[in-house]
């Protein structure tokens, strides 16, 4: 993988995107691996749970001291920095799809975590969890 840093949280965008401090450097941090329900797409309505997967993100993470792991490609096409984001011992990008605030949404070649993503996804939607229970997702 293509090493780390630490980072403040200063504001979360929503649930899979956060703008992050380091310094005076401020950029634009979005998860890897995860896909959580729009909230602030422009022209997007909001989705089912993404105003709960949102206020997840915000409680959790804003304000926090976070470690971006990077995997691959360190930017995705809208420039924003994609990572692995931990709080403490909490890999925050898995915690999501365990609790049903996010789906799993791979992008190789990003693909380090996928075979976690995925089975935390099938357990997250067999015990209909979050957005599994909430929305008609199949």
């Amino acid at each position: 993988m293509g090493g780390s840093e630490l980072v403040t949280v200063q504001r979360v965008v929503d649930g899979d995107t956060f703008i992050a401090l380091t310094g005076s450097r401020r950029f634009r941090v979005r998860l890897i691996g995860v896909n959580t329900p729009e909230t602030v797409k422009p022209g997007t309505p909001i989705q089912c749970f993404g105003p709960e997967a949102s206020t997840y993100a915000h409680k959790i993470l804003t304000g926090k001291q976070v470690r971006l792991v990077y995997d691959v490609e360190r930017y995705d096409r809208y420039r924003r920095v994609l990572a692995y984001v931990y709080l403490g011992a909490t890999f925050f990008n898995l915690d999501l799809v365990q609790r049903g605030y996010a789906v799993v949404e791979t992008v190789p070649p990003d693909v380090a975590h996928v075979r976690d993503f995925v089975a935390a996804q099938r357990a997250a939607r067999a015990s209909r969890t979050g957005l599994w229970l909430a929305c008609a997702l199949r």
